[in-house]
């Protein structure tokens, strides 16, 4: 099922499984959300949860006791229900269940929130800890979008431009693995604003920038001035992707958390950026995206 949002400058349409964002146009009907080609990448804008990034060998121990999980948890591949369907604004809702429970052992309540202001889209997380003990988890966006939107532009043309001056080293992935390397890193800025792309930049996976002073960034081509800016304050780590067979798309991640490293071992508890949620608690974190 999917659900349409419409505002005076946009249209924004999620699909109920995932509750993943599968368009995002203007008010010309200019896509600039990635259409999900198999060819590349068959996702568009999956939600990340309870983990972003891959576990070692799919293994997490919890409490003692060993689970498997794929490589962004579980949360995309299933279907939410709808709690509200209004013309600017959605929420959708993911509950444990027994399937749930044999890869991740508590009781939750995931609710994602859409809301369109003119051209602003803000995805907001909400998780609910029903168990009653405390729950370790990881939740982020993956919002992947067309690079270049119209075809007189190049991939070439366009750049990831942060709001301050940054450094930043990110980790190196292991070699034939999904793990990172914290103790190896590759300087993408410094002392600069704007990462010129080029599909070179993501043949070794995905760059992972960690507390970064900009709490916002620009993709767009210096050729049109056509992209999307995203806000992302509530997030320790921006993950930046495009995939490795030169895709014509790039994703802006804000995570949580972040995938296994090799420097540790299986405790889910204890892995990057790994929120501790007390019982009958709840964690709020949102980011928006706006057309240029």
């Amino acid at each position: 099922m999917r659900v349409t949002l419409i505002s005076k400058g946009a249209v924004a349409e999620i699909d109920t499984l995932g509750a993943q964002l599968v368009s995002y146009q203007d008010v010309v009907n200019t896509e600039y959300l990635w259409q999900g080609d198999p060819a590349y990448w068959k996702g568009q804008a999956p939600i990340l949860f309870p983990i972003v990034g891959a576990l070692r060998n799919e293994r997490a121990v919890i409490g003692g006791k060993a689970y498997s999980m794929a490589q962004h948890g579980f949360a995309r591949h299933r279907e939410f229900t709808p709690v509200i369907t209004r013309n600017e604004m959605a929420v959708f809702s993911l509950k444990a269940d027994e399937a749930t429970k044999r890869q991740y052992p508590f009781d939750f309540d995931l609710r994602v929130t859409y809301r369109l202001e003119d051209t602003r889209l803000t995805v907001e997380f909400l998780v609910t800890n029903l168990s009653d003990r405390p729950m370790p988890f990881v939740v982020g966006g993956h919002p992947a979008f067309r690079v270049p939107v119209s075809g007189e532009d190049r991939f070439e043309n366009w750049v990831v431009e942060f709001e301050k001056e940054e450094v930043i080293d990110c980790p190196k992935f292991l070699p034939g693995s999904k793990l990172l390397d914290f103790s190896q890193t590759k300087r993408i800025l410094d002392h600069e604003r704007k990462l010129k792309l080029t599909h070179g930049l993501f043949y070794d996976d995905a760059l992972i920038c960690e507390n970064t002073n900009s709490r916002q960034v620009k993709l767009y081509s210096i050729l049109t001035g056509r992209g999307v800016e995203m806000e992302y304050g509530d997030f320790r780590y921006l993950g930046i992707w495009s995939a490795k067979n030169d895709a014509p798309f790039v994703a802006l991640e804000p995570w949580t958390g972040c995938g296994t490293a090799q420097d540790e071992d299986d405790c889910f508890e204890r892995k990057r950026g790994m929120k501790l949620l007390e019982p009958e608690l709840s964690f709020k974190a949102a980011f928006t995206m706006n057309i240029l």
